[in-house]
């Protein structure tokens, strides 16, 4: 019977060791694993343009990012939304640092025109939804920037500050819906508008109240505009209805102001929204 052949084996020559292959196999994991976190630590800022711009509809936008996701800046931008032409930038860029914690993330803004101190919110995900939580503070915002959004304000053209204080402030998010917790205030200080040469209309403060359903008030502080109303929020949307009225003795100055806030009864608008 014949001998199989013995396979010829050059002198010095060894086997294949079984440590090799699995040797390369966790220096490749190690290189992929390096290349990944090289990736998370330094994603440029764009990667949270797109982002925004989707969960705000198109209203808020963040251009000319600079910058990693975690340290950047970007120009914020107020804009009408899809086909809208209608965008206002504020003047200085926004500022960031973002810092991931164990159940969400850390997020600190500054803007060298509006917020004296960083304004600083959290996030964590839980099995209930999306918790935010805004710490307690103050910023002052130009009212001109409203006119980015759209219809009514790109026609009123607004003018003056708004002082924003944020009061124990929690935000919890979950199946499309949300709830608040604590307040917000925003104090419309000295407004005025490209429709009516009378400046000031006054002063008003717009407040947002936590509840199971949030509720939305506002009220006239001075001047000779005076506004006052209430809405709530019924899912996602905001129902409110509100007053515009005249000082009597400045009736005549604010009737082209009056005619485009709202449907006209006399003396008196009736603003409705939702």
């Amino acid at each position: 019977m014949a001998r199989r052949p013995t396979a010829f084996r050059a002198p010095g020559a060894r086997a294949a060791a079984p440590g090799r292959n699995s040797g390369f196999v966790a220096a490749a994991v190690g290189a992929a694993l390096g290349l990944f976190v090289a990736l998370l630590l330094f994603a440029p800022a764009r990667w949270l343009t797109g982002g925004i711009a989707s969960a705000t509809g198109g209203h808020l936008l963040l251009t000319s990012p600079r910058g990693t996701i975690w340290n950047g800046s970007a120009q914020l931008v107020l804009a009408g939304g899809s086909g809208s032409t209608d965008a206002v930038a504020l003047p200085d860029r926004i500022e960031w640092q973002l810092r991931p914690q164990w159940t969400g993330a850390r997020i600190q803004l500054l803007a060298a025109c509006c917020t004296p101190a960083p304004l600083v919110a959290t996030a964590a995900l839980g099995w209930d939804g999306v918790h935010i939580r805004v710490a307690n503070g103050s910023s002052s915002w130009p009212a001109a920037l409203l006119s980015g959004l759209g219809t009514p304000f790109n026609t009123l053209q607004p003018e003056g500050t708004l002082l924003l204080r944020t009061t124990q402030t929690a935000v919890h998010l979950a199946n499309g819906r949300f709830t608040l917790a604590g307040r917000a205030d925003i104090d419309v200080q000295n407004l005025a508008s490209s429709v009516s040469q009378l400046r000031p209309l006054g002063s008003y403060r717009l407040s947002l109240l936590g509840g199971a359903v949030p509720a939305l008030q506002l009220t006239t502080v001075d001047g000779p505009l005076q506004l006052s109303g209430d809405g709530q929020w019924v899912g996602n949307r905001l129902r409110f209805t509100g007053l515009a009225r005249a000082l009597p003795e400045r009736e005549a100055a604010l009737s082209i102001l009056l005619n485009l806030l709202g449907r006209r009864n006399g003396a008196t608008s009736v603003i409705t929204l939702g």
